[in-house]
């Protein structure tokens, strides 16, 4: 399934041409932070704000003549749709988990067109958008499944996560703040629909894919099967660089640089490295497993897989971190 805005059929538009970056295939990850209010509010009018004000920066880059991918988290929709599953119970039937993936990537997705057609217009740089929503395969017997560790929705107090134990979920005291949901978050083997992605890409549109991570679905019997987890939108979105034939990758999050021995008094900005330097920082526990962690391991195996470059960065410096120039860069 894929929406278009501003072209009634995939064709090939006419590139502007002569930016810096002419040609030049760019994946980006937005995180949460370009999703929401800086609050976290992911009321609807905050949402849209925060992507109009998104799309900026993103829009910049294409006028400079980057080809452009998108890929974007939904943590905060997807808490939203499990609230209204837990207040609707008694009135309709709870959706799946890859239902809410499916709904939030569309969501976003829309929203992405809307704003980025405008912010490019405004630049005399038009280009159709297109969103696919995308399907990520995983392994069904993938030990994450054994052992959900991924938190997913709002905290709550114990007397409400009692209770949705008791229906089957699983639930996990994080101190003050009460107790979340955690579920499986299974390795991403294959983004199943890139190829029309790619199409798209080709012919001249700002593509967005993989939305949240992808919907998540196995192989069961031989057929595809949507399952009960979140896949790392990070991870997902390295193999989607891949596929797409993206020379770089820039997870735009809100801080300038990932940090070796964040939280300490030895905490230092990796400005520049290396998949080798990367790989051992990890080893050390130098990142954080749900937080920063995914952001390192995606770049590291982008880079080490063949890509030219890879960025983590600020989303205001997103065409300086594209040109190598700001941020954590990650170059062979």
């Amino acid at each position: 399934m894929s929406g278009t805005s501003g072209a009634a059929s995939v064709r090939p538009v006419s590139w502007n041409g002569g930016g810096a970056l002419d040609g030049e295939r760019v994946l980006i990850a937005l995180g949460g932070n370009a999703m929401t209010a800086p609050d976290g509010s992911a009321a609807p009018d905050a949402q849209a704000a925060a992507i109009e004000a998104a799309m900026g920066p993103v829009a910049d880059l294409v006028a400079a003549g980057a080809r452009v991918a998108l890929t974007h988290g939904n943590g905060p929709q997807v808490g939203n749709l499990l609230i209204k599953n837990r207040l609707a119970a008694g009135v309709v039937p709870p959706v799946p988990l890859d239902w809410c993936g499916a709904q939030t990537q569309a969501t976003v997705g829309v929203m992405i067109m809307n704003a980025l057609e405008r912010a490019l217009a405004g630049r005399d740089a038009a280009r159709p958008v297109s969103t696919v929503v995308t399907r990520t395969l995983v392994d069904a017997s993938d030990p994450g499944f054994a052992a959900p560790a991924k938190p997913i929705g709002r905290y709550f107090p114990e007397a409400d996560a009692r209770r949705a134990m008791a229906r089957g979920e699983v639930w996990r005291h994080f101190g003050e703040r009460g107790w979340r949901r955690v579920v499986a978050s299974p390795e991403p083997l294959e983004i199943l629909d890139a190829d029309a992605a790619a199409v798209l890409l080709d012919a001249g549109h700002v593509v967005v894919a993989a939305g949240g991570g992808g919907v998540p679905v196995a192989r069961v019997d031989g057929a595809l099967r949507g399952v009960e987890a979140v896949v790392d939108k990070d991870l997902a979105a390295q193999l989607l660089a891949r596929r797409l034939g993206a020379s770089t990758l820039v997870i735009a999050t809100d801080v300038e640089y990932a940090m070796a021995g964040f939280g300490t008094p030895a905490a230092r900005p990796l400005r520049r490295t290396t998949p080798g330097e990367l790989a051992e920082l990890a080893a050390a526990g130098h990142f954080a497993g749900g937080s920063m962690g995914p952001k390192v391991e995606a770049v590291r195996r982008f880079v080490a897989s063949g890509g030219r470059r890879a960025a983590i960065a600020s989303l205001a410096r997103l065409g300086d971190a594209t040109r190598g120039e700001a941020g954590t860069i990650i170059e062979a």
